[in-house]
């Protein structure tokens, strides 16, 4: 898909630079939408990152509040699900913690394995 907007915006620019009929209004939308299609192909768009880069991403992100039990929780991912896993002092931790984890760019998706104390830990499924 990459190389699809790739040709064009070369396109966009083509028609930009060498056709003297077009007006100014349209030359700057002309450039504006190859502005736009070169960002999105290069990485201005949607970003995915390998599982250990997104783990650390998320340990950076949702663990950086001092008051998170962070070496109480381990963070797995693959292929961009994400497992928490670990105990935690009460349910609306867990809930703060899944919630955060979501809003993480690249996280598919969340798979809370958290609990609280005296309670079973929730198994994979």
């Amino acid at each position: 898909m990459g190389v699809f907007a790739l040709g064009g915006a070369l396109g966009a620019l083509a028609a930009y630079f060498f056709d003297p009929r077009s007006g100014k209004r349209r030359r700057h939308a002309l450039r504006d939408r190859t502005v736009g299609l070169v960002r999105s192909t290069i990485g201005g768009g949607a970003r995915s990152y390998d599982d250990a880069t997104l783990a650390d991403k998320i340990r950076s992100e949702v663990f950086r509040d001092p008051s998170v039990p962070k070496g109480d929780i381990n963070v797995n991912v693959q292929e961009g699900v994400v497992q928490l896993r670990g105990e935690v002092d009460t349910p609306e931790l867990i809930e703060e913690l899944v919630e955060q984890t979501r809003k993480v760019q690249g996280v598919r998706d969340v798979e809370s394995l958290l609990h609280v104390p005296g309670t079973k830990a929730p198994m994979h499924e």
